[in-house]
């Protein structure tokens, strides 16, 4: 396949990305060495058929080191998306039904006008979603517990002082929000902070709010900790709550769990209980199972590592999955 090829030189992979032009291109890190990867190089060939505007490279880590040194590549598998030259996306690890999910929708540039705009409801879809995940929420760098930058550690600690209860989201994690969330809410900076889905503003808003007493009109009151941990767990029709996310497991049996959950190709969201310790505790009690990872399909607790591996000999993990059983 023409769309489908190997950089050995950094030249070859700046090559690869000028001839694309604003169509997307697919950059696998690879390693001869990882089994996982010859794995994902399977599904990158099933969707080079299927996205022939699309460019898949396949380049060894260790091999380019100028490439890997510049987009700070850590470890294999590692998929970067590229347009126009530059970055919009990042994935790490063997996840197959994200990258497949993140090559569907980035694959736009070049295609016909109804594709694009196709995609571009989808995003929109999805930002509305993750405004409306909590009745305030905060789009920030890093974590409400480990703050990415001073702007965003200032906010955080205007919400904390007059005692707000928010979730939030680090755009750090997702180019793709990052860059579409500017220009839905028509807002060029972050942090952002929004209350019952509605654009309350940035830092400088937030300060004034606060110096004259409204911040705690304008942010919804605090939600119980069960209905929170309810709207959580109803937050996708499968939902994991693990040590920490898609991209990277913090702990061996979320790690299993990720690799039976991606074996399925059934979609699923993930929760991080190390970002959150009021949910990490909380879901105990709510739900009377004492470990992580826990799996919930359409609200109702599935179980955690040993129920899935059950489940998997059985044959009635997807159909469980789907919510057919």
């Amino acid at each position: 396949m023409e769309n489908l090829v190997e950089a050995t030189t950094q030249k070859q992979f700046e090559d690869f990305l000028a001839k694309a032009g604003k169509c997307l291109t697919v950059v696998h890190f690879q390693a001869a060495w990882a089994p996982q990867c010859e794995q994902m190089n399977g599904v990158m060939a099933e969707l080079a058929k299927e996205q022939a505007h699309t460019t898949f490279v396949k380049l060894e880590a260790e091999a380019v080191p100028e490439v890997s040194e510049k987009y700070e590549i850590a470890s294999v598998p590692t998929f970067l998306f590229f347009k126009g030259g530059e970055k919009v996306d990042r994935l790490d690890g063997a996840n197959a039904p994200e990258l497949t999910k993140k090559v569907n929708r980035l694959a736009v540039a070049g295609s016909p006008g109804g594709v694009a705009e196709e995609s571009t409801t989808d995003l929109n879809q999805r930002l509305k979603k993750l405004i409306n995940a909590a009745p305030c929420m905060l789009f920030m760098k890093g974590s409400a517990q480990d703050p990415r930058c001073g702007f965003s550690r200032q906010l955080v600690g205007l919400l904390k002082t007059h005692s707000i209860q928010f979730s939030s989201f680090d755009i750090l994690s997702d180019e793709e929000v990052r860059q579409g969330l500017k220009t839905y809410s028509n807002w060029p900076t972050y942090p952002q902070l929004y209350a019952n889905g509605e654009l309350v503003g940035g830092l400088d808003i937030v300060k004034e709010l606060a110096e004259s007493g409204e911040l705690e009109n304008t942010c919804p009151k605090a939600v119980t900790l069960e209905h929170r941990l309810k709207t959580l767990i109803n937050q996708s029709p499968v939902m994991l709550f693990m040590k920490g996310n898609k991209e990277g497991a913090r702990c061996g049996f979320s790690r299993q769990t990720l690799e039976l959950l991606n074996d399925t190709g059934v979609d699923y969201d993930t929760f991080d209980i190390l970002q959150d310790e009021e949910v990490r505790q909380g879901i105990k009690t709510y739900s009377n199972w004492p470990t992580y990872p826990q799996l919930y399909v359409k609200g109702e607790l599935i179980g955690g590592l040993d129920i899935l591996k059950e489940l998997k000999e059985s044959g009635d993990l997807v159909s469980v999955l789907k919510g057919e059983s």
